[in-house]
């Protein structure tokens, strides 16, 4: 049920100091319950005869696979998991199989799974520490492509498996520590992709039949590049780049001639694109300030396909049906969870095909997310997703948080966040900071944090803070900092080196001690680990003197403030033992810390009973440390 209703006199922000005063209304707060009662939906495949769409959500507590009837809207259950989540893949072309991928508690040890029309599943690629990925279908339907580290545990190989009898040829053994980024449709050509920092890498074409690479990208000018694909015909390559540019742009590749052009560019980076099934259409998606857009081009006129506009929704992605006739939209807002519509090229007719949101929750109560930029301490400009309560005026000031995103080289989005706005929707003000290092803001701000985490973009976090502090209706006195990942670095970061600033810390899986984590990535992630010591440090070499001197582990005397901590058991990438002794010194030095461990999850949690669990702690937690309130149970 909706619980403490308030009388509340509502703002409207028009600029970062300036507001007006609005009608009054109810505002309605919500239980962590009520928010998980969302649902989150993912996938969107059509069917052989394109009369369904196969989805995966977690409407039943983790992640299933769902049919969507595309005619009446009806979703049917699928899977009926109640341990490991379960995502869709695709069908199996010409009949009603369905692959899905599905890892052990969160390990990240994927694995490809058939399940078969009468129910009875197999798994397609075994293998205990195996880790494997789809890859596509062949052109004539009957096999699939897939990527698996099988041989070697550090790289992953491409294989053919013909779905009628199962036999599996390898059609590139990969011993030089490549990224396999696509075929032509012959086969002939595979495109490879090769990292040398976080921002640069190599781009090359090996023909399976010479045994010849040539290498695309351009070594006299360094950057990023991306493959998009081939044309059905294997006459171009199409890739992405920033060479010459500060955002990413789409270039088309002669293969035999080896000339190229530009075919899309803009003032943000082409994040992707695609064709469709016969290459009627191309699929473009720039990330645009922190949001998605999406041009769909009719590759005949190269005019853009005009289709309706969705009030308030931001179509996240697109994918057109083998016949060119549908196209499927996942649409979020920062108000709702991402719903899917149905698109007909013929007719016009736009479809809406899910409600995600929980009916229990007016989304009027929430709150939309707005792009705003601060100066940093040096002048820099700093983008940054803001979310101000309903409730904050002057008259009744909140408490502020300063999320940070995961990476390094993440990035804060205006999607929705079922964390966000249950906070937001509880007083909390949150300003998601994409600090300097961030990607979607060209590459010179990506690069400004190599070699200098837990400095400059923590200083960034700081000035959000003040930055925040400046807003009448924000109490000074109570703010804190929040985030996972690298964002839970950032968070402990922040709590130790610079102790005065934040009231309150919460740490969700975050790195404390750089130099094992660096020593410990995964083995599967062997080809892109230089460039990863290259941004942040090596720590078998003399970086790991800066390494330790950013670790907030070896610095945790320093700590004053309490500090909440949320970690997975199966978490490859920063393993319990981070979360453990951080916790183990600051209890050890007598600072409030609360400590949430999920036995079943590993680097994100996927299943809503410990979400409601851990992310309900989080606001008890900071309605004790941050409001200074006795934490009450919300019925």
């Amino acid at each position: 049920m909706k619980t403490n209703v308030l009388l509340l006199t509502v703002f409207l922000v028009l600029s970062c100091n300036t507001e007006k005063k609005q009608e009054a209304r109810e505002i309605e707060q919500y239980t962590i319950e009520q928010f998980y009662g969302n649902s989150r939906i993912s996938g969107g495949s059509f069917s052989s005869d394109e009369s369904r769409l196969l989805v995966s959500s977690d409407e039943s507590g983790i992640f299933n696979l769902y049919e969507i009837n595309i005619e009446d809207g009806t979703k049917k259950q699928v899977t009926h998991s109640e341990k490991e989540s379960f995502f869709a893949i695709d069908y199996v072309p010409g009949t009603g199989q369905i692959l899905y991928s599905a890892d052990k508690g969160g390990n990240e040890i994927n694995h490809i799974y058939l399940l078969e029309e009468d129910g009875t599943t197999k798994d397609l690629t075994p293998g205990e520490e195996a880790k494997s990925s789809f890859a596509g279908w062949s052109e004539d339907k009957k096999s699939m492509y897939y990527l698996s580290n099988k041989r070697d545990p550090r790289y992953f190989d491409m294989y053919k498996m013909n779905m009628a009898d199962k036999t599996v040829e390898m059609l590139y053994e990969n011993t030089e520590g490549f990224s396999i980024s696509g075929s032509s449709a012959d086969e002939n050509i595979l495109a490879l992709q090769k990292s040398v920092t976080t921002s640069e890498n190599r781009l090359f074409l090996y023909d399976r039949t010479t045994g010849q690479t040539t290498e695309i990208s351009d070594t006299d000018k360094p950057g990023i590049y991306s493959a998009s694909g081939f044309s059905k015909d294997g006459k171009y390559f199409f890739y992405t780049t920033d060479v010459d540019a500060e955002f990413t742009y789409l270039v088309r590749h002669e293969v035999e001639s080896g000339k190229n052009t530009v075919l899309f560019q803009t003032d943000w980076d082409v994040m992707y694109s695609y064709v469709s099934e016969n290459e009627k259409y191309r699929v473009i998606a720039i990330n645009e300030d922190g949001k998605n857009t999406l041009v769909v081009l009719d590759n005949t006129s190269g005019e853009k396909v005009d289709f309706p506009e969705i009030p308030d929704g931001n179509i996240v992605a697109v994918s057109i049906s083998e016949s060119e006739a549908k196209m499927r939209l996942t649409v979020g807002t920062s108000r709702s969870p991402n719903n899917l519509y149905v698109y007909h090229f013929d007719t016009g007719k736009l479809k809406k095909l899910t409600e995600t949101l929980n009916p229990e929750i007016d989304r009027e109560d929430l709150v939309s997310a707005k792009v705003v930029r601060f100066k940093s301490f040096d002048g820099l400009e700093i983008p940054a997703i803001y979310y101000k309560p309903l409730t904050a005026t002057a008259e009744n000031k909140v408490p502020a948080l300063v999320w940070v995103h995961g990476g390094p080289g993440g990035q804060s989005r205006t999607g929705y966040s079922s964390l966000l706005q249950y906070l937001v929707n509880n007083g909390y003000a949150i300003l998601a900071v994409n600090n300097r290092g961030s990607s979607g803001y060209g590459k010179s701000f990506h690069k400004m944090d190599d070699r200098n985490h837990g400095d400059k973009d923590l200083k960034d976090c700081i000035w959000g803070k003040k930055w925040l502090q400046e807003q009448e209706y924000i109490d000074p006195e109570k703010t804190g900092i929040i985030g996972g990942s690298y964002g839970g670095y950032m968070t402990m970061a922040a709590m130790t080196f610079e102790p005065d600033e934040f009231e309150a810390g919460v740490n969700i899986f975050g790195v404390t001690n750089w130099l094992r984590t660096l020593k410990s990535i995964p083995p599967y992630w062997e080809s892109f680990r230089e460039a990863l010591y290259e941004e942040l440090g090596d720590p078998n070499t003399a970086d790991s003197i800066r390494l330790r001197e950013i670790s907030p582990l070896f610095h945790a005397d320093r700590i004053k403030n309490p500090v909440m901590v949320l970690q997975g058991a199966n978490d490859p990438r920063v393993l319990q033992v981070e979360s453990d002794e951080i916790v183990e010194a600051m209890e050890k030095n007598n600072i409030p810390v609360e400590y949430i461990v999920f036995p079943d999850e590993g680097h994100g949690f996927v299943k809503k009973e410990n979400e409601i669990k851990g992310y309900g702690q989080i606001l008890k937690f900071l309605d004790t440390y941050l409001k200074k309130e006795e934490a009450t149970e919300k019925q």
